[in-house]
């Protein structure tokens, strides 16, 4: 399985979003798109879907941007792929004859799918977060 971009551009939108969370602070699309290097019309589309998902919410005006919609604590990362991607797209295998070889390696790749979807459903914004903040204390230690 691989990482889309889509999927990675709006966990780090997410990821900035949590970042404000506690202070219910209201980001624009720029705002975002520059702190995380993310293009910005296709910021916006993103953002879009993911309200429409009910993971984030907009506000119109001088003040208005994107807020999460919820704490990061019940956001899975399962809940921003599904969102994005679908579920299906996880469970999709490759329909091949049905040889005893096919059916052993579509098994193996089921497990593997069901594994993911596991791990994604356990981790958290939060859980990214603290893994962010734990990384950059890491990389402000200075060495004498």
């Amino acid at each position: 399985m691989e990482l889309s971009s889509k999927v990675r551009y709006a966990l780090l939108a997410l990821l900035e979003l949590a970042s404000h969370y506690e202070q219910r602070d209201f980001l624009q699309v720029d705002q975002i798109a520059a702190s995380q290097q993310i293009p910005d019309r296709y910021l916006a589309q993103l953002l879009m879907t993911l309200r429409g998902c009910g993971l984030v919410r907009s506000q119109r005006g001088a003040k208005g941007g994107y807020l999460l919609a919820r704490d990061p604590r019940l956001i899975t990362l399962l809940q921003v792929v599904a969102c994005l991607e679908g579920i299906k797209k996880l469970e999709e295998g490759q329909t091949a004859s049905q040889t005893i070889e096919n059916f052993v390696i579509e098994e193996v790749w089921q497990e593997g799918t069901l594994a993911t979807i596991s791990v994604l459903e356990r981790y958290t914004l939060q859980d990214l977060c603290e893994k962010r903040d734990v990384g950059q204390q890491l990389n402000n230690t200075y060495y004498i």
